[in-house]
């Protein structure tokens, strides 16, 4: 349905999952500001939640890529 947001990825994947993120607002607006009510702030809070945890999960692998990355230098530098 438009305008709806669909449901947010699972809350844990495992790791070395990859993940789809995928954008839903596009370049309109979500709620139409004449009609903004309790839902639709809802709607929004829960969008940011989820942006927030995928962005979390991220860092995550980030800093994951990065400790393996030295590990790897640290061998290589012992050859």
């Amino acid at each position: 349905e438009e305008g709806e947001i669909p449901q947010s990825q699972q809350e844990e994947e495992e790791e070395g999952d990859v993940v789809e993120i995928v954008t839903t607002t596009g370049d309109r607006d979500l709620v139409d500001p004449g009609h903004f009510t309790s839902e639709s702030a809802q709607i929004l809070i829960r969008e940011i939640m989820g942006c927030n945890r995928d962005l979390e999960n991220i860092q995550k692998n980030i800093n994951d890529i990065k400790n393996k990355m030295k590990n790897i230098s640290d061998v290589l530098g012992r050859v």
